[in-house]
């Protein structure tokens, strides 16, 4: 049974309760309000990957410490590299994927959506101009996830079945677009210094993503529509009864989904200087566990923005330190396949202990 409150609170036997901006009654002391951000940021389950995460730093801190010729983690090449230009890439698309999770939808066709849209990025820059490229690619990101959200909010099929099948399509058109060889860019028509230049020892890469991180954190935490996303996911039926619309939330979700998955194909596109059909696959698994190892539910209703951008930077740095040591590539694909399997348990055991 549904409650509403003067806030918008919505809590059901079977979601957990909604946070907004009127959550009460606020603590007046300084401990008082620490814990109670500290019991917030819980609550949407960054704050078990945080700790992970600082104890997998100081492990990996330790050790390049201890033998710094065995594992330069600390070097300043491999740390502008990974905090700079790896981990950046992923938060953004792991913050793409969770607020569609959120939502309580999934999108399979990721990995082909980037190399379609990084395609048109490439093609339209070195037609015209890298201002018209950018717009092209972001037109094209929103306007492939509209098409799966439309697909997937009228037909009532399950999101991970029509996007898989889209996706499919997509990676189609991509070689329909392009051919199957590399689109390549020139590197004097791409706007380097804007989207990958290095600014010391951090790169433009790292500033995008603390600016997604800080528009998306308003959104999804600070605005009535992060409320209705969370209502959506966490129980539809509520949502509708205090006049929520759940198709509109889930494709303006969508759509916010395709713009920053178009404008992460931009700086991948930019790294590299090209692109090639169906090359980009990968960060179809990356991004759904940045998101889920991040705490996002599975289930929809319960994430934050802190936690994916945690969790892909945990799934970079131990990346990362799997390559420091020489380990082969397929133990890397293994321990990202086990962190999806244990924080999917861990978030179904915090949601059953919230219920």
């Amino acid at each position: 049974m549904a409650n509403k409150s003067t806030t918008g609170l919505v809590a059901s036997a079977d979601t957990q309760a909604i946070p907004t901006l009127g959550r009460a009654p606020k603590p007046t002391t300084m401990v008082g309000k620490f814990l109670d951000n500290l019991q917030y940021v819980r609550g949407r389950g960054a704050l078990e990957i945080g700790a992970v995460f600082v104890v997998l730093q100081l492990v990996m801190v330790g050790y390049a410490l201890i033998a710094p010729d065995k594992f330069p983690y600390l070097a300043p090449a491999n740390l502008s590299g990974v905090l700079s230009q790896d981990i950046p890439v992923l938060g953004i698309l792991g913050i793409a994927v969770g607020l569609l999770m959120i939502a309580g939808e999934f999108d399979l066709s990721l990995g082909s959506a980037i190399a379609f849209c990084a395609i048109m990025f490439i093609k339209v820059t070195n037609e015209t101009n890298w201002g018209i490229g950018l717009f092209a690619a972001l037109a094209s990101g929103v306007v492939i996830a509209l098409i799966n959200g439309l697909v997937v909010v009228y037909t009532k099929i399950p999101s991970f079945i029509a996007t898989l099948g889209l996706g499919f399509f997509w990676a189609g058109a991509s070689i329909y677009l392009n051919g199957p060889v590399p689109s390549t860019m020139s590197m004097f028509a791409a706007p380097v210094q804007l989207f990958v230049g290095d600014f010391g020892s951090i790169r433009a890469q790292a500033f995008w993503l603390v600016l997604v991180m800080i528009l998306t954190w308003f959104l999804l935490h600070r605005h009535r529509f992060g409320n209705h996303i969370y209502s959506v996911g966490g129980n539809v039926n509520a949502a509708k009864a205090i006049s929520i619309n759940p198709n509109r939330v889930k494709l303006v979700t969508f759509g916010i989904y395709g713009l920053l998955v178009g404008f992460a194909s931009v700086l991948i596109a930019v790294r590299t200087l090209s692109m090639q059909p169906n090359s980009t696959q990968d960060y179809t698994l990356l991004a759904v566990a940045a998101a889920v190892v991040g705490g996002v539910s599975l289930n929809g209703g319960r994430g934050s923005i802190l936690g994916m951008v945690i969790g892909a930077a945990l799934i970079k740095c131990l990346n990362d330190g799997l390559i420091l040591i020489n380990a082969d590539g397929y133990y890397i694909q293994l321990f990202v396949g086990l962190m999806i399997v244990l924080a999917a348990v861990i978030n179904r055991r915090v949601e059953g202990s919230a219920s």
